[in-house]
């Protein structure tokens, strides 16, 4: 809301009241999620106040006159979740790829067949999809995506691996970002592969003298990542690419060890990345170095789920040892989810979290991913983002998976989605 120097607009000013559990993420450890029962919150403006018992909050909020109330007497307030690796732009579909994979993996059965598979298949449907019908798609997901609680999502780009055509999926992210009523953290992935027909120590210098400084000149992300594994990046690719990202003020983040361990966890330990992805292959020798450093591991069930992964993650040993751990939906059309309470479940039964443990890391720990300090936790003077969720205690919400338990989505101190309906914006008198 606009402040006038000479008439000063009255913030908004808003009290929950009973929530049966508010899930605070106050504290240090994995497993804490700060739990407040028979919790009130109070929020002015697009910040919260105060948090804890009715008598604390009604203090924090003095004269209540006027305030507007919500009562979430039964149900759960926590953080709005931080989806903090997707690659939610793109064009087209691999539902064919995939419909015949579930029963025959085999590449001639595919080929025979005639359908276009992988990232290239992705690349060239992203490169037909005009500006306008790309960003039509992806804020259908998104719109999927804020109805189930996301309230900040990274998105990537890198099914381009030409400047116009990543700039293209970059657009989309800023289109997005000025109608949706959610923050998109835009990540460059030129890395993702490299232009077919070339070879790869031409597109590593494209990147690097090119897409790189024209991404960061032009502000168009935030981030910039890499695939390393083996048949893809190097580790020592990765440092050149993710170094000159760094040179022109983009912060490193690195796929890492999702089908193989050729360093990729080691550098970024090594390069105190804000995140690291997938972790398939991450050694017990790495993880302690991972914490050190302050890279926050990002655990991606459903990738795991959907291909089948002969080694899943095992976030078990990361955790214990300390490192902040992330959950995030890994939307892309090998992968197309969509919800991260399906995330959530699917971590708890595949990847070694506990609910409290899973919650935390997809609120808190994707905050942190994102280098993001005033979100994923509910405290004095943070962002006002949180859901009320219509369940009796957070742990239904892993039990009682494939039904969308968000009654309510508040995003910056305005309540956003209800019963499953993204709302219109409200205008400022």
């Amino acid at each position: 809301m606009q402040v006038n120097n000479t008439n000063e607009t009255k913030q908004r000013r808003l009290l929950i009241e009973n929530a049966a559990q508010i899930l605070t993420m106050r504290g240090e450890s994995n497993h804490d999620v700060g739990m407040v029962e028979n919790g009130w919150l109070y929020i002015e403006g697009d910040r919260i106040k105060a948090v804890g018992s009715q008598e604390e909050v009604e203090r924090a909020a003095g004269d209540l006159e006027g305030v507007e109330r919500l009562d979430a007497a039964g149900k759960v307030i926590t953080p709005g979740f931080v989806d903090c690796h997707t690659h939610v732009v793109f064009g087209g579909s691999r539902v064919a790829e995939y419909a015949v994979k579930l029963t025959d993996p085999r590449p001639e059965t595919l080929k025979k067949l005639g359908i276009p598979t992988g990232i290239y298949a992705s690349v060239n449907m992203t490169r037909d999809t005009s500006v306008e019908r790309l960003a039509a798609r992806t804020e259908r997901r998104m719109r999927n995506m804020l109805v189930t609680g996301t309230t900040t999502i990274e998105s990537k780009s890198g099914y381009g691996f030409t400047l116009p055509a990543e700039m293209k999926m970059l657009e989309v992210n800023r289109l997005l970002s000025a109608t949706l009523p959610m923050d998109i953290v835009p990540t460059f992935l030129g890395a993702h592969g490299w232009a077919e027909g070339k070879s790869k120590e031409w597109y590593i210098d494209q990147l690097c003298q090119e897409m790189i400084p024209q991404v960061a000149a032009f502000h168009m992300a935030s981030f910039n990542d890499v695939w390393v594994d083996e048949g893809n990046y190097t580790s020592a690719e990765a440092e050149r690419i993710l170094t000159c990202g760094v040179d022109h003020g983009l912060i490193p983040s690195i796929h890492a060890d999702c089908y193989s361990d050729i360093g990729a966890t080691a550098l970024a330990a090594q390069m105190k990345m804000a995140n690291a992805g997938h972790l398939n292959y991450t050694p017990l020798s790495v993880m302690p170095k991972l914490r050190d450093a302050g890279v926050v591991g990002v655990i991606l069930p459903g990738t795991d789920f959907v291909v089948r992964h002969p080694r899943v993650a095992d976030a078990r040993p990361m955790l214990q040892c300390g490192m902040t751990m992330a959950i995030a939906t890994n939307c892309n059309p090998g992968c197309w989810m969509e919800s991260m309470q399906v995330a959530l479940a699917l971590a708890c039964r595949q990847n070694g979290f506990s609910p409290a443990e899973a919650f935390r890391a997809a609120t808190y720990g994707g905050a942190r991913a994102l280098t993001l300090d005033d979100r994923g936790v509910l405290d004095t003077d943070k962002v006002a983002d949180l859901l009320i969720l219509d369940v009796e205690t957070f742990e239904d919400v892993i039990y009682k998976f494939g039904r969308n338990h968000v009654q309510t989505v508040i995003k910056k101190g305005q309540v956003v989605v209800q019963d499953g309906r993204v709302l219109e914006p409200q205008k400022e008198a």
